[in-house]
C-alpha cells in the first residue's frame, strides 16, 4: 500500500506546480513531499523508495527543458510508480511526454500514467494573451479528476507500464536557447530584487542595476510575470514575431489530455 506521494517538478511560473498539486489532491495520499527543482542548483542526489512520484515539467518547443534534465540527473528510484505531467502553452506538447518518460524510466521509475495540460504561455502578455490565466478552474478540476482515476487503478498498475504516450523517438530537434532575455525598464524598476529571486537559471544579478546574462536565459519569463512594477519585458523582434504566430494559430482553446 502506497502511503507517500513525492511531487517533483520544475515550474518557474508555478503553472506546472498547480497541476501536479491537483493530481495529488485527486489521488488523495495525504503524506506529500515537494521536490521543487525550479530554484535548485544542479546535483540533487536522492533515491526514492516506497512512494508514488508525480513528475512535472513545462514544455519548451516540444521538448523537455535541458535545465530540468540537468536537475533530475541524480534523482533515482527503485521501481517507483510515476505519473508524468507536461504543461504546454496551448500550441503542442509534441515529444515532451515521451522524452520525459524515457528520462524517468532511465532513473528507475515505472510510468503508470501521463497527462498533457495547458498553462499560460511564457510569451503571453496582457496586450497579446496566449492561454492567459491557464490553468484555470476547469483545468484544475480535470487534473484532480485525473488523480481520482489514477487512484482507482493504482494498486493494479504498480509495477506495470501505463498507457501508450504519443510522441516521436527520435525526438524533434531541440530549439536552441540563449542570446535573448527580458529587458528591464529602468524608469519603472525599483531594484526590489524579485526578478533575481525567481530566476531559475540564476542569470539575473543586482548591483545598483539589473543585469541579465542573456546567453544562459531560458526565456521562462518568470521575472516578467512576477515583477511587481511590470518593469521586465521580453520584446525582442523574433519573440514578437513568434507571439503573433501563436496568437494567429494557437488561440483556439485546447483541453488537457490524459493517458492512463
Amino acid at each position: 500500500m502506497i502511503s507517500k506521494t513525492k511531487l517533483i517538478y520544475f515550474s518557474p511560473t508555478k503553472t506546472t506546480k498547480k497541476i501536479v498539486e491537483q493530481i495529488a489532491a485527486g489521488i488523495n495520499i495525504l503524506d506529500i513531499e515537494h521536490y521543487d527543482l525550479t530554484l535548485m542548483e544542479p546535483g540533487l542526489d536522492r533515491q526514492f523508495v516506497d512512494c508514488l512520484a508525480i513528475i512535472g515539467t513545462p514544455v519548451y518547443a516540444g521538448r523537455v527543458p535541458e535545465v530540468f534534465l540537468n536537475r533530475i540527473e541524480k534523482i533515482s528510484a527503485v521501481g517507483i510508480p510515476a505519473v508524468l505531467v507536461a504543461l504546454y502553452g496551448n500550441r503542442a506538447f509534441e515529444d515532451a511526454l515521451v522524452e520525459l518518460r524515457d528520462v524517468v524510466v532511465s532513473r528507475g521509475f515505472v510510468v503508470i500514467a501521463a497527462g498533457a495540460f495547458i498553462g499560460e504561455h511564457s510569451y503571453s502578455t496582457n496586450q497579446q494573451p496566449i492561454a492567459a490565466n491557464r490553468p484555470d478552474a476547469a483545468d484544475l478540476q480535470k487534473a484532480k479528476e485525473f488523480g481520482v482515476n489514477i487512484a482507482k487503478e493504482l494498486q493494479e498498475k504498480i509495477g506495470k507500464p501505463g498507457a501508450e504516450i504519443p510522441g516521436n523517438v527520435p525526438y524533434r530537434d531541440r530549439v536552441p536557447l540563449g542570446g535573448i532575455a527580458p529587458e528591464t525598464n529602468s524608469d519603472l524598476c525599483t531594484l526590489c530584487g524579485t526578478c533575481a529571486k525567481v530566476c531559475p537559471t540564476f542569470v539575473i544579478k543586482m548591483d545598483g542595476e539589473v543585469t541579465t546574462d542573456a546567453e544562459n536565459c531560458i526565456m521562462c519569463c518568470a521575472c516578467v510575470k512576477y515583477c511587481p512594477e511590470s518593469a521586465r519585458e521580453l520584446k525582442d523582434p523574433m519573440i514578437e514575431a513568434k507571439r503573433a504566430m501563436l496568437i494567429k494559430n494557437c488561440s483556439i482553446r485546447k483541453e488537457p489530455a490524459s493517458f492512463l
